[in-house]
Protein backbone atom coordinates (compact mmCIF):
# COMPACT_ATOMS: atom_id res chain seq x y z
CA UNK A 1 0.00 0.00 0.00
CA UNK A 2 1.35 3.47 -0.64
CA UNK A 3 -0.12 6.87 0.67
CA UNK A 4 -1.69 7.87 3.93
CA UNK A 5 -2.96 5.73 6.44
CA UNK A 6 -6.85 5.72 6.15
CA UNK A 7 -8.57 8.54 8.04
CA UNK A 8 -10.63 8.49 11.14
CA UNK A 9 -14.45 7.83 11.29
CA UNK A 10 -15.10 11.03 12.56
CA UNK A 11 -13.31 12.51 9.45
CA UNK A 12 -15.77 13.56 6.02
CA UNK A 13 -16.61 10.17 4.39
CA UNK A 14 -14.82 10.12 1.16
CA UNK A 15 -15.20 7.19 -1.50
CA UNK A 16 -12.60 4.45 -3.10
CA UNK A 17 -12.21 4.66 -6.24
CA UNK A 18 -11.66 1.10 -8.07
CA UNK A 19 -9.79 1.94 -11.47
CA UNK A 20 -10.22 -1.08 -14.22
CA UNK A 21 -8.60 -1.26 -17.80
CA UNK A 22 -8.25 -3.37 -20.81
CA UNK A 23 -6.22 -2.48 -23.90
CA UNK A 24 -9.34 -3.47 -26.14
CA UNK A 25 -12.40 -4.16 -26.80
CA UNK A 26 -11.29 -8.10 -27.30
CA UNK A 27 -10.52 -7.82 -23.51
CA UNK A 28 -14.40 -7.18 -22.20
CA UNK A 29 -14.17 -10.46 -20.15
CA UNK A 30 -10.90 -9.62 -18.36
CA UNK A 31 -12.34 -6.49 -17.86
CA UNK A 32 -15.52 -7.72 -16.28
CA UNK A 33 -13.78 -10.00 -13.81
CA UNK A 34 -11.79 -7.21 -12.94
CA UNK A 35 -14.43 -4.72 -11.97
CA UNK A 36 -15.88 -8.32 -10.28
CA UNK A 37 -12.82 -8.43 -7.69
CA UNK A 38 -12.49 -4.98 -7.08
CA UNK A 39 -16.15 -4.71 -6.51
CA UNK A 40 -15.68 -7.41 -3.88
CA UNK A 41 -12.80 -6.23 -2.16
CA UNK A 42 -14.54 -3.19 -1.61
CA UNK A 43 -17.47 -4.73 -0.40
CA UNK A 44 -15.43 -7.23 1.81
CA UNK A 45 -13.70 -4.34 3.46
CA UNK A 46 -16.87 -2.14 4.21
CA UNK A 47 -15.83 0.63 1.87
CA UNK A 48 -17.86 3.35 -0.23
CA UNK A 49 -16.42 2.85 -3.69
CA UNK A 50 -17.52 3.80 -6.84
CA UNK A 51 -15.93 2.27 -9.94
CA UNK A 52 -13.76 3.73 -13.01
CA UNK A 53 -13.39 1.68 -15.90
CA UNK A 54 -11.03 2.29 -19.00
CA UNK A 55 -10.45 1.03 -21.95
CA UNK A 56 -7.34 1.73 -23.58
CA UNK A 57 -3.20 1.38 -23.90
CA UNK A 58 -1.52 2.10 -20.54
CA UNK A 59 0.66 4.95 -22.60
CA UNK A 60 -2.30 6.19 -22.83
CA UNK A 61 -2.70 9.32 -20.62
CA UNK A 62 -5.91 11.02 -22.01
CA UNK A 63 -8.69 8.35 -21.26
CA UNK A 64 -11.26 9.15 -19.65
CA UNK A 65 -11.93 7.73 -16.71
CA UNK A 66 -7.99 8.31 -15.88
CA UNK A 67 -8.25 12.02 -16.51
CA UNK A 68 -11.19 12.15 -14.43
CA UNK A 69 -9.57 10.10 -11.45
CA UNK A 70 -6.70 13.03 -11.27
CA UNK A 71 -8.94 15.24 -11.42
CA UNK A 72 -10.84 13.93 -7.80
CA UNK A 73 -7.36 12.92 -6.46
CA UNK A 74 -5.96 16.76 -7.04
CA UNK A 75 -9.57 17.69 -5.53
CA UNK A 76 -9.22 15.78 -2.11
CA UNK A 77 -12.37 14.01 -2.93
CA UNK A 78 -11.01 10.45 -3.13
CA UNK A 79 -10.39 8.49 0.06
CA UNK A 80 -8.79 5.64 -1.67
CA UNK A 81 -7.69 4.52 -4.81
CA UNK A 82 -7.86 0.45 -5.51
CA UNK A 83 -6.26 -1.02 -8.06
CA UNK A 84 -6.06 -5.15 -9.07
CA UNK A 85 -2.16 -4.78 -10.28
CA UNK A 86 -0.17 -1.11 -10.59
CA UNK A 87 0.02 -1.20 -14.81
CA UNK A 88 -3.95 -0.97 -14.86
CA UNK A 89 -3.07 2.32 -13.90
CA UNK A 90 -0.28 3.45 -16.08
CA UNK A 91 2.22 1.24 -17.76
CA UNK A 92 4.79 4.41 -17.19
CA UNK A 93 4.25 6.87 -15.04
CA UNK A 94 2.26 5.24 -11.83
CA UNK A 95 4.52 6.40 -9.28
CA UNK A 96 3.84 9.65 -10.63
CA UNK A 97 -0.15 8.97 -9.96
CA UNK A 98 0.59 7.55 -6.43
CA UNK A 99 2.47 10.76 -4.89
CA UNK A 100 -0.01 12.82 -6.36
CA UNK A 101 -1.92 10.40 -3.82
CA UNK A 102 -0.36 10.76 -0.94
CA UNK A 103 -0.09 14.86 -1.52
CA UNK A 104 -3.90 14.40 -1.45
CA UNK A 105 -3.95 12.04 1.03
CA UNK A 106 -5.86 9.41 -0.75
CA UNK A 107 -4.71 5.51 -0.05
CA UNK A 108 -3.43 3.54 -2.66
CA UNK A 109 -4.44 -0.02 -2.21
CA UNK A 110 -2.97 -2.62 -5.06
CA UNK A 111 -4.79 -5.87 -5.03
CA UNK A 112 -2.25 -8.31 -6.77
CA UNK A 113 1.41 -6.99 -6.14
CA UNK A 114 3.09 -10.35 -6.39
CA UNK A 115 6.71 -10.68 -6.46
CA UNK A 116 8.79 -7.64 -7.96
CA UNK A 117 9.59 -8.80 -11.64
CA UNK A 118 13.41 -8.70 -12.56
CA UNK A 119 15.25 -5.43 -14.24
CA UNK A 120 15.29 -7.88 -17.43
CA UNK A 121 11.56 -8.63 -17.46
CA UNK A 122 10.04 -5.39 -16.11
CA UNK A 123 12.52 -4.25 -19.56
CA UNK A 124 10.70 -6.97 -21.90
CA UNK A 125 7.68 -5.98 -20.42
CA UNK A 126 7.48 -2.51 -21.57
CA UNK A 127 9.38 -3.02 -24.39
CA UNK A 128 6.08 -5.89 -25.75
CA UNK A 129 3.50 -2.74 -24.56
CA UNK A 130 5.12 -0.02 -26.69
CA UNK A 131 5.44 -2.27 -29.66
CA UNK A 132 1.89 -3.28 -29.19
CA UNK A 133 1.12 0.36 -29.42
CA UNK A 134 2.83 1.09 -31.97
CA UNK A 135 1.64 -2.02 -34.12
CA UNK A 136 -2.16 -1.33 -33.43
CA UNK A 137 -1.83 2.29 -34.20
CA UNK A 138 -0.21 0.95 -37.91
CA UNK A 139 -2.38 -1.64 -38.91
CA UNK A 140 -5.24 0.67 -37.58
CA UNK A 141 -4.33 3.47 -40.02
CA UNK A 142 -3.99 1.47 -42.84
CA UNK A 143 -7.12 -0.71 -42.09
CA UNK A 144 -8.31 3.05 -42.00
CA UNK A 145 -7.34 4.09 -45.09
CA UNK A 146 -8.30 0.84 -46.79
CA UNK A 147 -11.72 1.32 -45.30
CA UNK A 148 -12.12 4.78 -47.21
CA UNK A 149 -10.34 3.65 -50.32
CA UNK A 150 -13.03 0.79 -50.79
CA UNK A 151 -16.02 3.26 -50.01
CA UNK A 152 -14.35 5.88 -52.72
CA UNK A 153 -14.35 3.05 -55.12
CA UNK A 154 -18.10 1.50 -54.42
CA UNK A 155 -18.99 5.33 -54.90
CA UNK A 156 -17.06 5.39 -58.03
CA UNK A 157 -19.01 2.14 -58.88
CA UNK A 158 -22.33 3.54 -59.00
CA UNK A 159 -21.94 6.62 -60.38
CA UNK A 160 -20.77 4.27 -63.82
Amino acid sequence: MYGIPPRTKNECARPTIAYARVYSYDQESDLVRQVALLESFCAANGWTYEVVQDLGSGLNYHKKGLRLLIKRICQGEIERLVITHKDRLLRFGSELVFSLCEAFETEVVIINQGETPSIEEELAQDVLEIITVFSARLYGSRSHKTQKLTEALQAAAKDL
